[in-house]
């Protein structure tokens, strides 16, 4: 990226920081509409003071004066007056409202008293001014907060407009007030022209004479007429332009002749009609090309909506006005605002470091404009941070630290939202923004183990031997291991027990149980890879041990929904959009964290029963048959020594049949059903008693001739001698494949579909191919079999394509 785009990329971001700004200022003051912030006081009254209470609460009169002193529209006879109904607002407010509740409970709500209040209410002007005032405010509030939206998404070109409208306006404001307080200084100062025609150089040169006082400011109209000629949207003619500086300087050069005071005072109005009346036939040229514009981009919305959807045209929009950045610089902009305050206020005490960043903090999260702020800064940390584990762990092709920023700033959002960052008070603000920085940081670490588990399996699996690599990812873990435990030691030892510690406790024990549970898998891997010989229990260890994983996982779920639900019951009281927000977020942990993941762990636990019974009915090869197939599975390619034998008389290892199971029941070679059903067997009896007769019979397999496999599969060392002294005799009672043949096991390899690849069978399989050929070798081809009944069959395919062109059942002589 060029430093030209650069720069205009930080232009772009600039200009639209003060709609932001502008939005935040109309949300700190409420929209408009009086915000009354309760307290914890509690008051308690004696017996008479109660009585007394009541029977001012019966005066109808007295109740309503009561309501206008908390409004502050009481009669303002001394300031020491106003200033004690102000400082007791609360507490009368607290009173009345005491009163009421009291009058309520023994009179009702129909009682006399309480019809003469809403009477005199309702026929109240002051009252009724009040209303009309707060109705004026919090509509001009929420038109100022739609056109500040409004000009935050506008394009680039439309934005420039705008800024240069409203400059040429403040341009106008900001000269007839430089003129009027040079006015101000020429009258209290000796004639100008006099001094000039006089030569009276003493005064004239004066540092301190009117000469050089004003002489800013005529600098300054000089500059100014020059920018608004330069950048007003109105007409523009020649004459008019070049004259624009004179225009702006003319009330302070006029003022210099002997005019009469009341000629002079009306000379900045003058001055100023000509560029308010450019400035009005530009608004009334631009109103109708405006409303153009937003018609036409409520066009090219809907538009996009319906080709695209909502959420592309979300993030193409939060692409084009990049959002991110312009929030990390306003709320850079209102951190360093109250940083200036701080340092510039005259305090006799010196400024404390912590104090000011507790400071700092609590006003960068007091509206959700800030708190939108302070997330995109909490998100490119988190992403910084994910990138310099990944440097670390030499790896840069990882998704999931490209989504850690995203999904942090969403949670760090949500929780502002659910616990009420922003109403709450500075202190409470606080301690509950720290508490929501401990919830991040454990999701963080969590992200952290999504990113370097996948780094532990793959270093496992591909015996990686890089020594350094494997260090750095064990140091991570040991990093992700020592960081939970430091954080709950600390939490445990300074904070007492809540919710919200609960919450912090399941998420670091979770983040441990899932180190170990990686660390354990990375270990079995690792033994399995300097193992000799092929691993049948691996599948089981690596099941068991995260089936105890996954258990613990799903435990503290529950546990966290029940905290969720105690938080949301009887601490979320006060906080009814918190509460709402809360809700909506208990529902979906309680769907995807609960009941999916305990849907899918039931469902992986029913398959894995199913196949382990399915696998315990079929027969288990003998010795004596393993040494006569010698070779190897055609699932996973690894030598066999001990195997179990498919209705279709076909060696798999247990293992690895147990997992084909999990996706159907056919045959990875010949699509067959490889379980023993009573009523298949009827029926093939019945269809043909031969062919079942010679089912029954024990299968007679011929060693494969090695050499046409150069490829073999490691063995044991008494398999390999005996394959050895047997390899002549294979060699003169085995057929050898012809030329003819390898072509045809070759093309069958290159075909894109899966009925013209033949597939290799022995005789026992299919009674029909001894019949249909007289060669030495039978290709069927699977065309004639039913195709799998399921989308997960692609699977199935490819590992029996890959067996066609890499293994060939030979058929013996007294087979045939």
């Amino acid at each position: 990226m060029s430093i030209r785009t650069q720069v205009l990329g930080l232009v772009d971001v600039m200009m639209r920081v003060p709609p932001i700004m502008v939005i935040d200022e109309i949300l700190k003051i409420g929209m408009g509409v009086p915000i009354q912030i309760g307290t914890n006081k509690v008051y308690t009254m004696d017996t008479d003071a109660a009585k007394s209470s009541q029977t001012d609460a019966s005066n109808s009169t007295d109740t309503f004066a009561t309501i206008k002193a908390f409004f502050g529209m009481g009669s303002t006879d001394s300031a020491s007056t106003s200033s004690s109904i102000s400082s007791r607002n609360q507490e009368i407010l607290e009173h009345t409202i005491e009163n009421a509740s009291k009058s309520a409970q023994t009179g009702g709500v129909l009682s006399h008293n309480f019809n003469n209040l809403m009477d005199e209410l309702a026929n109240d002007s002051i009252l009724a001014n009040m209303l009309n005032i707060t109705t004026v405010k919090f509509v001009v509030c929420l038109l100022g907060f739609l056109c500040a939206a409004c000009i935050f998404m506008l394009w680039t070109r439309h934005l420039v407009m705008v800024y240069m409208f409203l400059t040429s306006l403040g341009l106008t404001f900001l000269s007839y007030w430089s003129n009027v307080s040079a006015l101000e200084l020429m009258e209290r100062s000796p004639c100008i022209l006099e001094d000039l025609l006089s030569l009276n150089t003493t005064r004239l040169l004066d540092s301190g004479g009117v000469i050089m006082t004003l002489a800013p400011h005529i600098i300054a109209q000089w500059v100014m007429g020059m920018l608004f000629a330069y950048i007003h949207l109105g007409p523009r003619f020649g004459l008019l332009q070049k004259s624009m500086p004179i225009i702006f300087t003319s009330p302070i050069l006029l003022a210099m002749l002997p005019l009469s005071p009341s000629i002079v005072d009306k000379l900045p109005v003058v001055a100023g009609l000509t560029p308010i009346i450019l400035t009005k036939i530009t608004l009334m040229q631009s109103a109708m090309e405006a409303s153009r514009t937003v018609y036409n981009g409520y066009q090219y919305a809907m538009n996009f909506v319906s080709n695209f959807g909502l959420s592309a045209l979300i993030e193409n929009e939060w692409q084009r006005l990049n959002v991110p950045n312009v929030l990390r610089v306003f709320w850079a902009l209102k951190i360093l605002k109250c940083a200036y305050t701080l340092i510039t206020v005259e305090s006799d005490e010196p400024l404390m470091l912590f104090p000011a960043i507790e400071t700092l903090l609590v006003d960068g999260c007091g509206t959700l404009t800030a708190v939108l702020g302070m997330t995109g800064v909490i998100s490119m940390i988190c992403h910084y941070i994910g990138r310099g584990f990944q440097w670390y762990l030499l790896t840069y092709d990882n998704d999931e630290e490209k989504s850690l920023g995203t999904v942090s700033a969403v949670l760090f959002y949500i929780l502002a939202l659910q616990t009420g960052l922003t109403s709450l008070a500075p202190d409470k603000r606080f301690v509950r923004l720290c508490r929501n920085l401990c919830l991040l940081v454990t999701a963080l670490l969590h992200f952290l183990h999504n990113i370097v588990s996948p780094i532990l399996m793959s270093l496992s699996a591909a015996r990686n031997p890089s020594r350094k690599r494997h260090v750095r990812a064990l140091s991570v873990c040991a990093f992700l291991i020592l960081m939970p435990v430091g954080l709950l030691y600390y939490l445990w030892t300074h904070h007492s027990p809540s919710t919200w510690l609960l919450a912090v406790t399941a998420f670091s024990v979770e983040v441990i149980v899932k180190v170990l549970v990686s660390l354990a898998t990375y270990t079995l891997f690792l033994l399995d890879a300097r193992r000799q010989f092929f691993w049948e229990k691996l599948d089981d260890y690596l099941y068991y041990v995260r089936a105890f994983g996954n258990s613990v996982e799903f435990c503290f779920g529950i546990l966290l929904f029940i905290n969720g639900a105690w938080i949301l019951v009887f601490e979320s009281a006060q906080n009814a959009t918190g509460g709402a927000i809360r809700a909506i977020m208990m529902c979906i942990h309680a769907y995807f964290n609960i009941w999916c993941e305990a849907r899918a762990g039931w469902s992986v636990f029913m398959k894995r029963r199913s196949a382990v019974h399915k696998i315990s009915a079929l027969p288990e090869a003998t010795p004596a048959q393993l040494q006569a197939f010698d070779d190897v599975c055609a699932i996973c390619y690894q030598e066999m020594y001990s195997a179990k034998i498919t209705r279709c008389r076909h060696f798999f290892h247990g293992v690895c049949l147990r997992k084909w199971l999990y996706v159907q029941d056919r045959c990875p070679l010949c699509h067959e059903i490889m379980m023993y059903t009573d009523k298949a067997d009827e029926n093939a009896q019945e269809a043909d008693p031969a062919a079942a007769v010679q089912a029954e019979q024990p299968i007679h397999i011929n060693p494969r001739d090695d050499a046409t496999n150069a490829g073999a599969a490691r063995r044991s060392p008494e398999r390999a001698a005996g394959a050895a002294s047997e390899n002549g005799a294979a060699g003169t009672n085995a057929s050898p494949v012809s030329p003819s043949d390898d072509d045809a096991i070759a093309n069958s390899a290159s075909e894109p579909t899966a009925e013209t690849r033949p597939v290799v069978v022995s005789s026992g399989s299919h009674s029909s191919s001894a019949n249909s050929s007289n060669s030495n070798n039978s290709y069927i081809s699977p065309s004639g079999q039913p195709p799998p009944s399921t989308a997960t069959s692609a699977a199935a395919v490819a590992t029996a394509a890959a067996s066609n062109t890499t293994h060939i059942f030979r058929l013996s002589q007294d087979q045939q």
